[in-house]
């Protein structure tokens, strides 16, 4: 099933109750969303509502090499702005951020960062995080 790493410890979360604006900036490029929370999961990968499921289900690719299930650290996003917003970073999602090079203190996995709603989010993809070998997308 996609989304989900047998391995990891359950995850709970807020799930969004009211519309917000996700700013995905990557490739020197803007990508603004609103996310309606009636619309969540919007694709396959990540936790619902993540932003590697938002991502997956507005066409815009974040690499995820696991497919989303926390596992790697492919995902690696730098949240910019609506960080109290966001669930909390479970041990499993710190775990894999410590293999992220360039790691910040404001940085998440895309596949389990998932916003509340309460604030727009802002978040950055990481140049040298893009195009990471894979073999056939998610």
């Amino acid at each position: 099933m996609a989304g989900t790493n047998p391995y990891a410890a359950p995850v709970s979360y807020e799930k969004p109750k009211q519309p917000y604006k996700l700013t995905i900036l990557m490739d020197g490029e803007k990508h603004e969303f609103t996310i309606n929370p009636s619309s969540l999961p919007m694709g396959d990968n990540g936790l619902p509502g993540s932003i590697l499921d938002i991502c997956d289900g507005q066409g815009l690719p974040l690499e995820h090499t696991c497919g989303g299930v926390c596992a790697c650290s492919t995902c690696h996003i730098v949240v910019k702005e609506g960080w109290s917003s966001l669930n909390e970073a479970t041990e499993d999602e710190e775990d894999q951020l410590e293999e992220a090079p360039g790691l910040t203190l404001r940085s998440r996995l895309g596949c389990q960062c998932v916003p509340n709603g309460t604030q727009d989010v802002v978040v950055e993809v990481p140049g040298w995080n893009r195009n990471a070998v894979k073999e056939t997308p998610h």
